[in-house]
C-alpha cells in the first residue's frame, strides 16, 4: 500500500472515529460508505435500514465477500486520543471504524487489479446487538443473511485486536467463537405479608433456588472457560419494602458456549430445572430469549486456500492460533451459511497494555490499516483464483 492511500485511509478512520453512530442508527456512516464507494464508481445498494454493500464485478468467475461492521458502542470516551468521539457517550470502543476503514482500502485496491469474477463489499449495520432493530431480536448480518439479497462462494472478516501487536493475524478453526443468547426469566409466585407465610408463594426465595441451580448446570470451569450461564439483572419491579412479598422476580442473563451441542443441552437442562420448581412451589417461571447469535465457524479449507497470502502479507510467523472467547461475532450468520474465515488483527498501542475491547480507554493503531486493506484484497484475489 502506497503511502498516499494510507494517509487516505488514516483521515478516513478519524471521521468515522469522531462521528460514531449507533446500531441501525448508522445513516450517516452509510451515506459516508456509499459517497466513498462512489468514487471508486463501485456500485452499492441498501439493505437492513443502514447496510450497505457494493459489488465490483471484472468479467466472469466466482463471489468472493468482504466485511465489516460499523456501528458505535454507548460508552463515553477516555481514550485519549487527539481525534475523539463528538458524541457524548457514544464511542468506536470495538474499532469498527477501523472494519469500515480497512474495507474501504480494500476497495481501493481491488479497484485497480485484475481479476474474473464479483467481490461484495458489505458494510453492515449493528453488529453489537438488535436494539433499535426493524425486526426485533435481529442483528444486522441476520438481516441480511435472511434477506436472501447476499450470496456467493466465500466470505472473509476481520476484528482488531487492541492487545495482539500489529502485524500479527490470530485464527481459530471450526466453531470459533461464542454461541451466545440473552435470555430472561419471569418468576411468579403469590405475594404477601412476611408474617403470614401459609398464604404466600415467594418468588425472591424460588429466585435464589433458580439462580443457584443454573450456575450449576455451568459447573466449574478451566482456566479458559468453555461456557458461562450469568445472571446480570435481578428486579422485583416493586416499589422495596420490608414487609411486602412481591408477586414476581425478573432475571436477565447470558448464556454462552462455545460449542452449540454444549449451549443447547445447557438450555435443554436449565427448562427441567424450571419444571421441577415449579412442581415444587406451585409457581409459574417462564423463559424467554431476546437474542441469539450461533457460534462462528470458521473453514478449514479456506483457511489452507489462504496460506500464500498470510506470508506475503504479514510474512514468516506472524499466524498465531488464537483462544476460544466467550464472545458473540454475528459473522456466524454468514458463516453458517457461506464458507468463511474470521480472523483477529493485531491493533496494539504503545500505550495500551490493558484495556480490551469495549472499554473507554481502549486504543487502536493505525498501523493496523495496511494489512487488514492488503489482506481483505490479497485474500480475495487467491480465493477468485483458486
Amino acid at each position: 500500500m502506497d503511502a498516499t492511500l494510507f494517509d487516505k485511509l488514516v483521515s478516513i478512520r478519524r471521521h468515522l472515529h469522531q462521528n460514531p453512530e449507533l446500531s441501525f442508527t448508522e445513516f450517516k456512516t452509510a451515506a459516508f460508505v456509499e459517497s466513498q464507494l462512489a468514487g471508486l464508481a463501485i456500485p452499492t445498494e441498501r439493505l437492513a435500514l443502514t447496510g450497505v454493500i457494493g459489488t465490483l464485478k471484472k468479467g466472469e468467475g466466482p463471489t468472493v465477500i468482504l466485511r465489516a461492521d460499523m456501528d458505535a458502542l454507548p460508552i463515553d470516551e477516555e481514550s485519549g486520543v487527539a481525534f475523539p468521539s463528538l458524541t457524548e457517550g457514544v464511542m468506536h470502543a470495538c474499532g469498527h471504524d477501523i472494519h469500515t476503514t480497512m474495507l474501504l482500502g480494500a476497495a481501493h485496491l481491488l479497484n485497480d487489479a485484475h481479476f474474473a469474477g464479483t467481490v461484495k463489499f458489505v458494510f453492515q449495520p449493528a453488529e453489537e446487538g438488535p436494539m433499535r432493530s426493524p425486526e426485533p431480536g435481529k442483528s444486522g448480518a441476520q438481516l441480511i443473511m435472511e434477506s436472501g439479497r447476499l450470496t456467493g462462494d466465500a466470505i472473509l472478516g476481520l476484528h482488531v485486536h487492541p492487545l495482539l501487536p500489529v502485524g500479527v493475524l490470530s485464527y481459530r478453526l471450526g466453531e470459533a467463537l461464542a454461541n451466545v443468547g440473552n435470555f430472561s426469566i419471569r418468576i411468579t409466585g403469590k405475594g404477601g405479608h412476611p408474617g403470614f407465610m401459609r398464604g404466600v408463594i415467594d418468588p425472591i426465595a424460588i429466585a435464589a433456588r433458580l439462580i443457584t441451580g443454573a450456575h450449576g448446570l455451568v459447573g466449574p470451569q478451566p482456566e479458559v472457560p468453555v461456557a458461562v450461564l450469568a445472571i446480570t439483572y435481578v428486579s422485583t419491579e416493586t416499589n422495596p419494602s420490608f414487609n411486602v412479598i412481591p408477586n414476581q422476580v425478573l432475571l436477565q442473563g447470558s448464556l454462552r458456549a462455545n460449542k452449540m451441542a454444549d449451549y443447547d443441552d445447557i438450555i435443554r437442562r436449565l427448562r427441567v430445572l424450571i419444571g421441577e420448581l415449579e412442581m415444587e412451589y406451585g409457581c409459574t417461571i417462564v423463559l424467554e430469549f431476546s437474542a441469539y447469535y450461533p457460534s462462528l465457524l470458521n473453514d478449514e479449507g479456506l483457511h489452507e486456500r489462504l496460506a500464500p497470502v498470510y506470508e506475503k502479507v504479514f510474512g514468516a510467523g506472524k499466524l498465531s492460533p488464537g483462544l476460544a472467547y466467550l464472545v458473540g461475532e454475528d459473522f456466524s450468520f454468514y458463516s453458517r451459511v457461506i464458507p468463511g474465515q474470521f480472523y483477529f488483527l493485531g491493533a496494539k498501542t504503545d500505550q495500551n497494555d490493558q484495556y480490551f475491547l469495549h472499554h473507554p480507554k481502549v486504543t487502536f493503531n493505525e498501523d493496523c490499516i495496511k494489512y487488514g486493506a492488503s489482506f481483505l484484497a490479497e485474500g480475495a484475489l487467491r480465493l477468485l483464483q483458486s
